[in-house]
């Protein structure tokens, strides 16, 4: 490679670090415990727990659990119902609108043998608060879609140093020994050495986690899209009618039946009552799962007619939304139980040292040039 085109990949790595190391370190280092969540979730607030019974006892209509959360939470409409996999119970979110703001929500884990609550997410405890002002860091900066955005265009400009830094690795390689850690020479040689040799080790993992970090910050403008054109389309016959009042919410028991018969081998994830973002004003969505492993992450919702319970449509998510999708586990290793979690989580400090090196390179070599300018300086006086 030419002098001048590893000159220009010098300039493209160094500017492309600097401006998002900073950002990036607050992504690797709250990304941290966010590997952990629900483990962390599990330690502070436990699973609820479900008075014993015996295993034949008959489960009560999903009906009942949603007017028990009516009753429980007098002024409010519901929103979703989510599923637990261990136990006979699930979640009810309500809220006084159909776009609640953050917090302005409550979550009610019903029992599915008594139709009566076994926690509320009311009262959120020191280690959840925590967890949610990391989240919020990781994802948009307390910024909303701006924030996404932005730390979108920091991921993308990560990408590229990782490109510019295997690009300018190869030569420099040349004249040492993969692996070589020069520990006779000066500190900044030493941590250049571990750059270089953490970077390229970890270089896969380093693509596939600010790849999927930048997918995950158009989750918005995605999901927004998709509102507009598919759902849209699956929905024109009702674009002229008048959106379905909550009194008039039919059956969401019925629903659920309705989308297992339409996608035998599969599970409901979630449902979305009319009026929210994941619906439509006239329907049920019952977002549907994958049956085994690796088609768990899939989602395909069943649109259920909420006066009829009758299935409107349910069609295949889109290329671009499988992507979003698949791309959140990726990002955090959730896919393979704790021993993956864990080698992410190893793979996250590496990244961390990465970033920290780089910065620690750049301040010695600006502070040698200030040392050189002065001692120019003193030669000329």
């Amino acid at each position: 490679m030419k002098s001048g085109t590893i000159r220009a990949w010098h300039v493209v790595h160094k500017w492309t670090s600097l401006v998002c190391t900073v950002f990036l370190l607050m992504l690797c280092i709250t990304g941290l415990p966010l590997i952990f969540h629900d483990e962390i979730d599990a330690l502070a607030e436990g699973e609820p727990r479900v008075p014993a019974m015996a295993t034949d006892t008959p489960l009560r209509s999903y009906d009942d659990m949603v007017t028990t959360a009516m009753r429980l939470n007098p002024g409010e409409r519901p929103l979703f119902m989510s599923f637990y996999e261990d136990i006979p119970a699930v979640n009810v979110t309500t809220a006084k609108s159909a776009q609640p703001g953050d917090g302005e929500y409550t979550i009610t884990a019903i029992d599915l043998r008594t139709a009566e609550p076994i926690g509320s997410s009311d009262e959120v405890g020191t280690v959840g608060m925590i967890m949610e002002v990391i989240l919020r860091l990781h994802v948009d900066l307390f910024a909303d879609l701006p924030g996404k955005l932005f730390l979108g265009f920091m991921g993308f400009l990560f990408l590229i140093a990782t490109i510019s830094g295997v690009v300018l690795y190869a030569p420099f390689m040349r004249k040492l020994d993969f692996a070589t850690v020069r520990h006779d020479r000066s500190a900044q040689t030493r941590w250049l050495d571990w750059h270089n040799l953490l970077g390229i080790v970890t270089l896969a993992w380093v693509s596939i986690v600010g790849l999927t970090g930048v997918i995950n910050t158009l989750s918005d403008p995605m999901f927004d899209f998709w509102r507009a054109n598919q759902l849209a389309e699956l929905i024109a016959p009702y674009k002229d009618l008048d959106p379905v009042p909550v009194e008039q919410f039919g059956s969401v028991h019925k629903a659920l039946e309705t989308a297992r018969a339409a996608a035998p081998g599969t599970q409901p994830q979630f449902v979305a009552f009319p009026g929210t973002r994941f619906s439509s004003e006239h329907h049920f969505a019952v977002w549907m799962r994958g049956g085994t492993a690796a088609t768990a992450e899939l989602l395909t919702p069943a649109l259920i007619d909420t006066k009829t319970g009758e299935l409107t449509a349910m069609r295949t998510m889109p290329w671009y939304m499988l992507a979003l999708r698949l791309s959140q586990p990726f990002h955090f290793g959730d896919y393979a139980g704790l021993p993956l979690k864990i080698l992410w989580a190893l793979l996250d400090i590496a990244a961390i040292i990465i970033l920290w090196s780089g910065l620690k390179l750049w301040l010695g070599k600006r502070k040698e040039r200030n040392s050189a300018a002065r001692v120019s300086t003193q030669v000329l006086a």
